[in-house]
């Protein structure tokens, strides 16, 4: 598969078969992955991986908890400006809109998109997921290199034919996370990631979100 391939084919997938994916090739995943790029050469990035029996134990911890905290343990950062100003703010409503529209629940229907949130923490069906942590000492620039780390894991679920679910949402439950996968206290969970393959057939999985023309936001100076 062309990288240009990998790029537009992947979405994030919030439907997934009931297929494992094998841990040889998460592996080769990672393996691969770890090239990213890295100011510095920090490679500030740190990941579990996990799936199988502990999946499931782990999924029946997290809907124990889900009645008695809905908001789950709140966040050690701001998922996203506390004021988003225009454009960002239409944007994101749109990408909600959208969505939802696929699955045919209207807005009014406060219950209907709560109960798809929390699919979030079922991994939407997906066999396996990757949870990612940076060191708190961490600045910007090192977070930019974690992101283009989980950048390259899904171009390359991609080339094994496999889809992906980046999910901020599970910084909600880091505290659940941290415990579960004994993850040290000098380091702060970022987001989780499902993967495994997508069901072609869910109409979830036909959402396209829309992209800005490249006019609205690079700018050719000398080109």
């Amino acid at each position: 598969m062309k990288v240009s391939d990998a790029i537009t084919s992947r979405i994030t997938t919030r439907a997934f078969l009931d297929k494992p994916v094998p841990g040889e090739v998460l592996r080769q995943i990672l393996e691969t992955a770890k090239r990213a790029p890295s100011g510095g050469n920090l490679q500030p990035w740190h990941v579990w991986v996990l799936g199988g029996a502990e999946m499931v134990r782990f999924k029946a911890i997290i809907k124990e908890k889900m009645p008695s905290q809905p908001r789950g343990e709140g966040t050690e950062y701001q998922i996203y400006p506390p004021e988003l100003k225009e454009p960002y703010k239409a944007r994101r409503f749109k990408c909600g809109e959208d969505m939802y529209a696929t699955i045919n629940v209207p807005r009014e229907d406060k219950f209907g998109r709560l109960m798809n949130f929390a699919r979030n923490f079922e991994f939407f069906g997906a066999p396996a997921a990757f949870f990612f942590a940076i060191d708190r000492t961490m600045q910007q620039g090192q977070w930019a290199d974690l992101g283009m780390f989980m950048q390259s894991i899904m171009l390359l679920a991609r080339e094994h034919g496999l889809h992906t679910c980046p999910q901020e949402a599970w910084a909600i439950w880091h505290k659940t996370l941290g415990e579960f996968l004994a993850i040290p206290p000098e380091l702060m969970l970022f987001c989780g990631m499902g993967i495994g393959t997508m069901d072609e057939t869910h109409p979830i999985n036909a959402l396209r979100t829309e992209r800005a023309p490249l006019s609205e936001f690079a700018t050719f100076v000398g080109v």
